[in-house]
């Protein structure tokens, strides 16, 4: 697993690593990431490149509340779990204004 701050290529923001040690996946601004992990979180071994594109905020069950992204490349759908420097309220509403 690799924890590592990086420039959001979607928002061009600088991210910074994730706040408890976990492997920061997505930009915390804009909630999108680029599709670089294939097996697990942190693997960095997935060829697409594409950017995963935040698209929904769901409630799971056994995780919670997670971050469901498509990746705008592969279509491929992935969940995350929220970090806690996540801005989640700004990406809330901007879904409730496309609804």
């Amino acid at each position: 697993m690799i924890n590592e701050s990086f420039d959001c290529l979607v928002c061009k923001k600088s991210v910074p690593k994730h706040p408890t040690g976990s492997a920061r996946n997505h930009c915390p601004f804009c909630l999108s990431s680029l599709h670089v992990d294939d097996v697990f979180p942190g693997d960095r071994a997935s060829e697409c490149g594409g950017i995963m594109k935040a698209i929904w905020i769901d409630l799971r069950k056994n995780k919670g509340v997670v971050i469901k992204q498509q990746c705008l490349k592969c279509q491929k759908i992935n969940v995350n779990i929220p970090a806690p420097d996540d801005d989640m309220v700004s990406f809330s509403r901007k879904m409730q204004v496309n609804e």
